[in-house]
């Protein structure tokens, strides 16, 4: 019993000379640690006269004997339940100490990226200058966020409408089909232009995002981080339901922040996408924002779900922002609003899908000062809104001139050159098949009539023929091309010079395609019948019989204006 006496209370003071050499001794195996310092602290006193003599009555009389022993006399009354206490207090303080260090770790990144620490103190200071609630003080600072990114809004918009201005005297970025440039070369004569106009980057698209998703990211960490840390004043800083703002959302009400967050986001894609008539809006631009505005829509259930596991710190800056963003874009819809901005009044996107009273300056001239009332583009002609659609193709508005086609095309179905430009355009902006159903269905129109062609018709017969045939070549489908091309050569040589000329560049089209299909010796017959009527067509004649085949990407230089 008093060996057991002994060994529970072997830690006490190194004052006390009569067991200072035990307590080196025992202190040396290197797991045994001191259970509790206060403990020690508190049984030295009282116990230290009696601890004295227990020691020296099992301790032999000459110390330097005991040494060996001591040690392996203390060693062999380790008992095993000490060790376990002392193997798991040192794995739980392993533990922690991975955490913290996890922690930290975790900290240091996210202050990497993001200024967060930065953000909390000014936060911090903020409240205390004020003295307001904490969901104040959240919604405050995202208010005064937002508006501190407006005039970098604005500026996108300006440079925007500069783009818009600029952008249809420039020359197509793509090259033209048939022209003989590849489209590294287009490229550089394209951003050569841009940069002689003075074409602000087209970087400015994105500009907005490049700013606006770092700061609401670096607010909602914030919060977030605030909220989950449990930040002084937090579990009191809210208001009606949501009093404890590191809560998460729960009971009755919990569901209303996370209701009103995506109903704001579904407004706010719909505000958006109105002004671009995503529906009316044709070729691979309407089609990418339509699938782009799915998604967006899409991710409301995402959204939804992550609102319900996030404090309601967080709910209030979301909220805050969103509410933010739809009374921004509203703002900028308001007529009065965007002229004292310096805005245009309309979206020419809008215009283009949404043409209510557009007129042809070129035909019919409306003056406003003597009251005369605009016409209604749905009161003008087909041929009208061809003659209109020319024109804005012209000046690169490829949009315009399409809605305009197709509503000419609506008015009167048979209207076969509505139809062969919408197939050129196409084509040129590679939309293949859709380009060849139109450019066919042309070519059939026109068949239909045979000998009752008239002058025009025979010219927009060849126009289509040739433009058929490089929509199906295009595509793989050489048979069918060449088929097209082959048609151009069965008719009579045009008495017309527009169609004459038309006509033989389709025959050095149909030369090029013999060519590559192995039929040389057609390919100069019709490459003389060209010579004969344009000596400029003498170096294809040449190449051909040189046994130079590859002449397509010369053929760019003697094609001429279709319409």
């Amino acid at each position: 019993m008093s060996v057991q006496r002994f060994f529970q209370h072997r830690r006490y003071s190194r004052n006390s000379p009569g067991i200072y050499f035990l307590h080196n001794f025992t202190s040396s195996d290197s797991h045994n640690k001191p259970s509790n310092p206060s403990d020690h602290y508190r049984h030295h006193n009282h116990g230290h006269s009696r601890y004295v003599h227990i020691l020296n009555s099992f301790l032999p009389s000459k110390p330097q004997c005991v040494i060996p022993h001591s040690v392996s006399f203390c060693r062999s009354f380790s008992t095993r339940d000490s060790r376990i206490g002392d193997i798991s207090d040192s794995s739980v303080t392993q533990y922690e100490n991975m955490e913290l260090i996890s922690e930290n770790i975790t900290e240091s990144v996210e202050e990497s990226i993001l200024p967060v620490r930065a953000l909390i103190s000014l936060l911090d200071g903020y409240h205390d200058l004020t003295g307001f609630p904490w969901w104040i003080i959240i919604a405050s600072s995202t208010v005064a966020m937002k508006l501190m990114l407006f005039p970098f809004a604005i500026l996108q918009l300006h440079k925007l409408k500069r783009i818009a201005e600029l952008f249809p005297k420039l020359p197509p970025a793509l090259p033209p089909p048939m022209s003989g440039r590849s489209f590294r070369d287009q490229l550089k004569i394209f951003f050569k232009e841009k940069r002689a106009a003075g074409c602000p980057s087209f970087f400015w698209y994105f500009a907005t995002m490049t700013v606006q998703v770092p700061c609401f990211f670096l607010w909602i960490t914030t919060t977030s981080r605030m909220s989950l840390h449990h930040h002084e004043g937090f579990d009191c800083g809210g208001i009606l339901w949501f009093q404890n703002l590191t809560e998460f959302p729960s009971g009755l009400l919990g569901p209303v922040f996370p209701l009103l967050i995506v109903g704001f986001h579904y407004i706010n894609i719909q505000v958006s996408f109105q002004k671009f008539s995503v529906e009316k809006i044709s070729g691979f631009v309407g089609l990418i924002a339509k699938y782009y505005q799915k998604y967006l829509e899409v991710m409301m259930l995402p959204i939804l779900f992550i609102m319900f596991n996030m404090p309601q710190g967080s709910l209030v800056f979301c909220l805050t922002n969103s509410s933010m963003a739809l009374i921004q874009q509203l703002s900028l819809k308001h007529p009065d609003v965007r002229k004292k901005l310096g805005l245009p009044q309309k979206d020419p996107q809008l215009e283009a899908a949404h043409p209510k009273q557009l007129v042809n300056p070129g035909e019919i001239k409306i003056d406003p000062s003597k009251n005369q009332s605009k016409i209604s583009i749905q009161n003008l002609s087909p041929q009208e809104l061809v003659n209109l659609s020319i024109k804005h193709l012209a000046e690169g508005r490829k949009d315009e001139a399409m809605s305009f086609l197709r509503l000419a095309i609506a008015k009167d179905p048979e209207n076969v050159r509505a139809l062969l430009i919408i197939g050129q355009t196409l084509l040129q902006d590679g939309s293949l098949p859709e380009a060849t159903e139109y450019l066919e269905r042309t070519i059939a129109k026109l068949l239909l009539k045979e000998n009752q062609m008239e002058i025009e018709d025979v010219d927009l017969l060849i126009l289509s023929s040739q433009w058929a045939g490089v929509a199906c070549i295009r595509q793989g489908k050489m048979g069918e091309g060449l088929a097209h091309l082959e048609r151009i050569a069965t008719l009579k040589e045009p008495d017309d010079p527009k169609s004459k000329a038309h006509y033989y560049d389709g025959l050095v089209l149909l030369s090029s395609t013999l060519i590559n299909v192995g039929r040389k010796k057609d390919a100069i017959s019709y490459l003389q019948m060209a010579t004969a009527y344009d000596e400029s067509y003498r170096e294809f004649l040449q190449q051909c019989e040189n046994e130079e085949d590859d002449i397509s990407n010369d053929l760019g230089t003697s094609r001429r204006r279709n319409y």
